[in-house]
């Protein structure tokens, strides 16, 4: 699994005109899954994203993680972070995995996010075309690969 955490002010997701989901302070988490992909790599990053420190303590020092900013979190699927670039300028996704292995891990990761913090993760809609909107605050971009534990 990937994921693009990026700590926002805001952050929404509009699909078709209409308002889907909409966070304040938090983390926008963009999702990518692929074939190799289990439920132990959903434990992993839940557990990193709960517990990361990028939020700043009253010295102005990333110190404190979501739960103590008691922020909220927002996480949309985003294949495309299974892009390969080896071979021209068209990127392939043949590394990303199918609907029926990405779906249920999703929403597992979707669920298990929000269990860990107690309280509803925003969502996006798999597979629509999504506009999202955010304020990267900082600006703060964390990128995690549960294949590559840095």
């Amino acid at each position: 699994m990937r994921v693009v955490i990026q700590r926002v002010q805001h952050a929404s997701v509009t699909i078709e005109g209409t308002l889907h989901s909409k966070i304040g302070k938090g983390y926008l988490i963009l999702f990518g899954v692929c074939e190799e992909d289990t439920s132990e790599d959903v434990e992993w990053l839940v557990k990193k994203i709960v517990g990361l420190r990028v939020f700043e303590d009253e010295n102005g020092v990333m110190n404190r993680s979501i739960m103590e900013e008691d922020g909220e979190a927002l996480v949309v699927s985003q294949f495309t972070l299974y892009a390969s670039y080896k071979k021209g300028n068209r990127p392939s996704w043949f590394r990303a995995a199918c609907h029926e292995i990405s779906i249920p891990l999703y929403e597992e990761f979707c669920s298990k996010l929000s269990e860990a913090m107690n309280k509803p993760v925003g969502t996006g809609e798999f597979g629509a075309d999504m506009k999202v909107e955010l304020l990267n605050d900082g600006p703060v971009t964390i990128c995690m690969d549960t294949k590559n534990k840095e």
